[in-house]
């Protein structure tokens, strides 16, 4: 009878560690057949990005580390240690908005640059924005996010809440909800 028991208890414990081996190889192959290899084509330190169009210089960027993954079929470029935009005026060289991030994407095939992280923009006007995360669309010079902001005039005035879009001079604004406290309004 000690003898059937223990044969028992052996086959149960040899087919459940069949199984546990077979589901156990199972998963990390399936682990491995689902991993997708993110290695950049190329890593690029301290660059300094001049964009121009017509031969006018339109925005330098400035980031430390730069890794390229445009070999991917939505290629794009990740700047992991913040970047430094500079968007020059077309009409005035001497205007400029500085936009300062901690984390920063570029799609190529969209041209749009998303901004993480303090994210900061300051224009030549004394006009400040703050937010947690920003997207730049290159092609319309617009900027938009969903996120809470702060936006602060060279007045002391100042809008905050969810949700922006607004061109890159700070010219037009479009809020989602909003507080805010204007100061030193004049009537013209």
């Amino acid at each position: 009878m000690r003898v059937k028991r223990y044969i028992g208890i052996f086959t149960v414990c040899i087919t459940g560690s069949i199984f546990y081996s077979c589901d156990e190889a199972n998963f990390k192959d399936v682990q491995r057949f689902n991993s997708v290899s993110f290695n950049p084509i190329g890593i690029s330190e301290d660059i300094n990005l001049k964009y121009t169009d017509s031969g006018r210089v339109k925005a330098i960027l400035v980031s430390p580390l730069m890794n390229d993954y445009s070999n991917l079929e939505y290629g794009f470029n990740e700047f992991p240690k913040g970047i430094v935009v500079t968007l020059l005026d077309q009409k005035d060289s001497n205007k400029k908005t500085v936009v300062v991030s901690d984390y920063a994407v570029t799609y190529a095939n969209t041209d749009i640059i998303d901004m993480q992280g303090h994210v900061k923009i300051t224009a030549d006007g004394g006009q400040v924005l703050t937010t947690d995360q920003l997207y730049y669309d290159q092609k319309n010079e617009w900027f938009y996010t969903e996120k809470d902001f702060k936006f602060t005039d060279a007045d002391g005035g100042f809008y905050q809440g969810p949700g922006l879009d607004f061109s890159k001079d700070f010219k037009v604004f479009n809020m989602q909800r909003n507080v805010g406290e204007v100061k030193n309004v004049e009537d013209k």
